[in-house]
Parts: C-alpha cells; structure tokens; sequence
C-alpha cells in the first residue's frame, strides 16, 4: 500500500487536488485496459468535486461509474447518492446510460439487491465468487463516527470478507455497500475529509492501534494507493506526523 496525506488549505482546494488525481487516472486506465472505473462517495463533501468533472472534457464512453454504497430508497429520494450525483455530474454529460451502475434498491429485500449488485459486478468484471476485482478509483468520506461507505461501527458489515456487496445498517436503516475487501482491491483509494469534528476520528484512524471495528476507516489498506485529502479544519493537527 502506497499511502499519502495531504492537508489542503480549504474545502475549494481539497475538491481541486482530487479533481487533478482523479484526471491523472483516467488516460492511464484506459490505455491499458479499455475503460476507467470510479466508485462515487455520498454526502455532501464530494459534491462540488462532480461538479467539476462534469465541467471537463473526457472520454465520456470508456467511463463507467458505481457507488461504494447506497441509501436504500429510489434514485429520486433527496437522500438518494445516486441522485445527487446523477444531478451534480452524470446528467450534466454524454455518458451512456449503460456505464451507469446503480445499486438496485427497488427488490424490497436490502439482502436479495445485494446480492443481485454482486452478481453486476461479477459479470462487468468477468470474475468469479470469491474474487475481487480492482475499480481503477474508489472516492470515499468517513463519518465523524469514522464510518466509511456504509461500513458502521460494531455493524455486520464489517465481518463479510468474502463478498462484493453486503447489508449495511445505519440505527435501524439499511443501506447497500461495498465491503472493504472489495474496496481494498481497488488500484487507488481517496478519502475526502472536511470539517473540524472529524478530527477525533481522523486521530484514532491514525493512531498505532485502534480498534477497527469501534473505527472502521482503519481497515481500508487498498493494494494500490491510499490519498488521504483532508482539509485543515480536520487535517491541521495530523500534518505534522502525517504530511
């Protein structure tokens, strides 16, 4: 794992140093396997940041977006990350609709959309049940709880090892999202992270030892590389240790 922690000044420069890692990818990944593969965060942070790709000029056809969880309501629910990214970014651009991969949250059981999610994968990635595949970019937050995707503390989610896609639960509400192993294949991981009350989390995420089931961010060690983009209001008092 190739790990990096960048403080950047404000949120404006955050979404621009992710923007400019995000486009650093793309050609690369298409030149050497046909196509580029990006896993979309929810919340709010990453919004401006598909704004801006929106606004850029790419290979929109060779581009196939997924998201590393999903609230389990339809795509037009205001908590929907589908929906906000659909109209921030995806709406916006000459994407083909079948680039776009949503998590099915419409089969009224969150176990059987799962496990439906997975069986998507496994066929756009040509692998097999028990493989994992390697997304050319996975975008993630983390919670002030240090959740990330929809992987909670002390939730079962946490324990599937063996899978793509799982349950997560969030005080009683269901949600779809990728397991860590899956996200761990991916060939770069990036974490936005803005605001002071994350900086609790930030430090045990950090810390020498944690439990990683009381703060999940920790098991993220993808195999590829790991961004932390932090702004200073959560970053200021890692950069020392970790800039």
């Amino acid at each position: 794992m190739n790990k990096k922690v960048e403080v950047l000044p404000d949120q404006g420069a955050l979404v621009a140093r992710a923007l400019e890692l995000i486009l650093s990818k793309i050609n690369p990944a298409i030149e050497q396997r046909g196509r580029f593969t990006i896993a979309l965060a929810g919340g709010s942070t990453p919004k401006p940041l598909y704004e801006a790709i929106a606004s850029s000029n790419l290979p929109w056809d060779k581009i196939h977006v997924f998201w590393g969880d999903e609230r389990y309501v339809p795509a037009d629910h205001p908590d929907s990350n589908e929906g906000m990214a659909r109209r921030a970014w995806l709406d916006q651009v000459d994407i083909p609709a079948a680039n776009i991969h949503s998590m099915p949250t419409n089969e009224g059981e969150p176990a059987i959309s799962a496990a439906k999610h997975e069986q998507q994968l496994q066929e756009f990635f040509h692998c097999s049940s028990g493989e994992f595949p390697a997304l050319d970019v996975v975008l993630l937050g983390m919670g002030d709880d240090a959740h990330t995707a929809s992987l909670f503390p002390h939730t079962e989610a946490l324990q599937v090892s063996d899978r793509l896609v799982t349950v997560g639960n969030k005080d009683g509400n269901p949600r779809i999202t990728f397991t860590y192993p899956f996200i761990n294949a991916a060939h770069c991981v990036i974490f936005l992270v803005a605001g002071a009350n994350k900086k609790p989390a930030l430090a045990q995420v950090f810390a020498p030892e944690a439990d990683s089931s009381t703060y999940p961010s920790r098991l993220i060690q993808p195999q590829g590389e790991l961004w932390w983009l932090l702004d200073a209001a959560a970053g200021s008092e890692l950069k020392k240790d970790e800039g």
